[in-house]
């Protein structure tokens, strides 16, 4: 079995994910390496992440380490990764998906509905923003940036009444005391790839791939196909006010997807089932109706404010 090396970002939920893959390919006979490489987003930690206005900012410094054949492999979160690859690139599998939606954590509220009036609430996600105010309109909301751990300490030291953070992350990382309630999709629908782990390669590294083949999970690969064709159909990042959760029903593909603007007065709501074996169609189906409905005008007048990251080519 070939030496492996793994590229990934430093932080201790990026490590958990890298040392998670690394266990798993050890547990099939190989060698495995972590080299630790420091992004764009990890170096910009006082700007909300909508504002920085970077395309891959967690992603582009790995894969140049990819590229000069430094790694052979990356781990991200699949959610962190641009809808389109840069050429050279491609996904060699997608792992089985931890819970893809968002908890709500607090010391001393059980839900939105218990924060009282002017609640101080953490986060930098143009998605939670929108959701949350769209519900909330009383809430005051703050960026919330860093670590799961600075996160998690900015909350008890008292900072914020309430923080939103993926419950994968904090179920992965074992943080999930301050959890109060896990947000069910249809009140806050997830980001496109929430909960998930890619592991990128070279692309047409048949070698490599054929090493990876067996963490590629079907279900979580076609859902999260799905909500990235959504995405990719409404030109967005990882940072603009969309949400997109797929799962199967009745051996069917169902997507659940909003865009919304970013003070909550607009939110548009889509849901529809698909063939199973096309999950991409599905996500440009429900992209289109999205925009049709005045999506489009939406992501215009986000675009046009400088919220989020420019459309990708």
């Amino acid at each position: 079995m070939p030496h492996l090396r793994i590229g990934s970002r430093g932080s201790q939920l990026a490590l958990w994910q890298a040392n998670h893959i690394s266990a798993l390919l050890r547990a099939r006979g190989h060698e495995v390496e972590i080299e630790i490489i420091h992004t764009t987003g990890d170096k910009i930690t006082d700007v909300a992440l909508a504002m920085v206005g970077t395309k891959g900012m967690f992603t582009k410094e790995i894969e140049e380490a990819l590229a000069a054949g430094r790694v052979d492999l990356a781990v991200h979160s699949l959610k962190d990764l641009p809808t389109q690859l840069p050429p050279g690139f491609e996904i060699a599998a997608v792992t089985k998906r931890e819970d893809a939606r968002d908890a709500f954590c607090s010391r001393h509220y059980s839900n939105f509905e218990d924060l009282p009036g002017r609640a101080r609430v953490g986060t930098s996600s143009l998605r939670r923003q929108a959701q949350l105010k769209a519900m909330r309109p009383d809430l005051d909301l703050h960026p919330l940036r860093g670590n799961v751990d600075t996160r998690l300490r900015k909350l008890e030291q008292g900072e914020y009444d309430a923080i939103i953070l993926a419950s994968a992350g904090l179920k992965r990382l074992d943080k999930t005391e301050l959890i109060k309630q896990i947000i069910p999709t249809e009140i806050m629908c997830p980001a496109a790839g929430q909960g998930a782990l890619a592991i990128e390669i070279r692309e047409d590294d048949a070698a490599i791939r054929e090493h990876l083949e067996f963490l590629n999970d079907a279900t979580a690969r076609a859902a999260t196909t799905c909500e990235r064709a959504l995405l990719n159909s409404l030109g967005g990042g990882c940072q603009v006010p969309i949400g997109a959760f797929a799962e199967i029903r009745n051996g069917q593909l169902h997507l659940d997807a909003i865009v919304a603007d970013p003070d909550g007065s607009k939110l548009l709501r889509e849901s529809r089932d698909g063939d199973l074996s096309d999950p991409e169609a599905l996500g440009n189906t429900v992209g289109e109706t999205l925009l049709s409905r005045g999506g489009d005008e939406i992501l215009e007048a986000v675009y046009g404010r400088g919220l989020a990251v420019p459309p990708q080519p």
